[in-house]
C-alpha cells in the first residue's frame, strides 16, 4: 500500500472526501514528526510508539577500501509496535 492508496482507505473507512482524507494523513504526519522533533515521544495505545533513538559515534570500515572511518552520533526516528498490534496481525 503506498500513500495515495492509504488515503484512499482512510476515506473509504472514515466517509471522508479524498480532500479530508488527505488534509488528515497530512496533519497526522506533522504532528508525530514536531513531537519528534522536540523531543517527544509520540504513543498510540493498541498500535504503538514513535520515539526518538540516540545512536552512539562508532567507527566503521569501507567495504571498497578497508580504510576506518569515523561515524558521527546522530538521532534516529524508530517506530516499536505494541503488543496488542502485534497479537492482532499474529491470528
Amino acid at each position: 500500500m503506498n500513500k495515495s492508496e492509504l488515503i484512499k482507505a482512510i476515506a473509504d473507512k472514515a466517509g471522508f472526501t479524498q480532500k479530508d482524507a488527505t488534509a488528515a494523513y497530512d496533519a497526522f504526519i506533522a504532528s508525530v514528526t514536531e513531537a519528534l522533533k522536540a523531543g517527544e515521544k509520540v504513543q498510540l495505545v493498541g498500535f504503538g510508539t514513535f520515539e526518538v533513538k540516540e545512536v552512539a559515534a562508532k567507527t566503521g570500515i569501507n567495504p571498497q577500501t578497508g580504510e576506518k572511518v569515523d561515524i558521527a552520533a546522530c538521532k534516529k526516528p524508530v517506530m516499536k509496535f505494541g503488543k496488542a498490534y502485534k497479537d492482532l496481525i499474529n491470528e
